[in-house]
C-alpha cells in the first residue's frame, strides 16, 4: 500500500512501532487503525482530565450512563474513560441485585445513593434503567414494576438534573452476531470466562424480547433535556472514541 507522510510519521511514532510489531505478521493497515486510535483517545483522555478539573473547581456533579446488550463493550469504554482522570474525584458504580431490604425501598432509592457529590463525577456500567429492559426480559420485575418505572423515570432524571447535576446517557448498540462472536470468546477465555452469567447464556435467545423493551424504552425516555446517545459499538475502539467524544461535547467545560 502506498503511504501518505502523514502515515509514515505514525507508524514512526512510539504508538506506531508497537502496534506494527504487535504481532508476528505485520499488518500496516491495522497498526495504521489501532495507531491512529492510540493517538485520538490518548488526546480525549487528556481533554477528560481538563473537564476534571473545571467539575472539581466548580462543584459540579456529573452523571454517565453506560446501558447497552451484554458483552456490548460498556465496562472496556468506562475503563479506556477513566484511564487518567483523578481516582479520589470519580466513581463507577455496577450494582449488584438488590438486597432484601432494597427491593421494599422505593427503586431508586438506591441509585439516589450513589449520585456524585459536589465535584465528582460518576459512571454507572448499568443504572436504573436495568427495569426498563433487563428485569422485565427475565422475569426479575412484574409488570406493574415495570410500567411504575417508565411512569417514574423522566421526572427522576428531571429532579436529577435540577440539583446542578449534568445526566449524560450513552446506549451501546451492537448486532446479534457481534453478541455471539463476543460470548465465544469469553467462553473460551479462561481469563474472561468469569464474565458469563446466566442472563448472559439467555441474551442471545431473547434477542427480540430484549429488542421490544429497548424500543419501548427509547419511545419513552429519549427526552429533550435527557436524550439517548446510540453509540455504534461492533468495533470497540471507535465505540470508545465515540463515547468519550460525546462526553466532552455535552459537558460545557472550559
Amino acid at each position: 500500500m502506498n503511504l501518505t507522510e502523514e502515515e509514515v510519521e505514525l507508524l514512526n511514532s512510539k504508538e506506531g512501532l508497537r502496534r506494527l510489531f504487535a504481532n508476528k505478521k505485520v499488518n500496516l493497515e491495522r497498526a495504521l487503525r489501532l495507531a491512529n486510535y492510540d493517538v485520538t483517545l490518548k488526546e480525549l483522555q487528556t481533554e477528560l482530565i481538563k473537564l476534571q478539573t473545571w467539575v472539581i473547581e466548580n462543584n459540579k456533579k456529573v452523571v454517565v450512563i453506560f446501558e447497552g446488550r451484554d458483552a456490548a463493550g460498556k465496562g472496556g469504554a468506562i475503563r479506556r474513560i477513566t484511564a487518567y482522570i483523578n481516582p479520589r474525584r470519580y466513581r463507577v458504580v455496577a450494582l449488584n441485585k438488590p438486597t432484601e431490604e432494597e427491593k421494599g425501598q422505593w427503586y431508586f432509592q438506591r441509585y439516589v445513593n450513589h449520585l456524585p457529590r459536589p465535584g465528582e463525577i460518576v459512571f454507572f456500567d448499568r443504572s436504573w434503567y436495568n427495569r426498563a429492559i433487563v428485569e422485565p426480559v427475565n422475569g426479575f420485575c412484574t409488570m406493574e414494576e415495570h410500567e411504575r418505572f417508565m411512569g417514574q423515570v423522566n421526572e427522576f432524571e428531571k429532579m436529577i438534573q435540577s440539583a446542578d447535576t449534568y445526566l449524560v446517557k450513552l446506549y451501546f448498540s451492537i448486532s446479534k452476531e457481534e453478541q455471539a462472536e463476543r460470548f465465544e470468546e469469553i467462553k473460551s477465555d479462561p481469563l474472561k470466562r468469569w464474565k458469563i452469567t446466566p442472563v448472559d447464556l439467555r441474551a442471545q435467545e431473547l434477542w427480540d424480547e430484549y429488542t421490544k423493551y429497548k424500543e419501548k424504552m427509547f419511545a419513552h425516555t429519549n427526552t429533550e433535556n435527557a436524550p439517548w446517545v446510540i453509540i455504534k459499538a461492533n468495533k470497540k475502539t471507535e465505540a470508545r472514541i465515540s463515547a468519550l467524544s460525546h462526553i466532552l461535547e455535552t459537558i460545557p467545560y472550559e
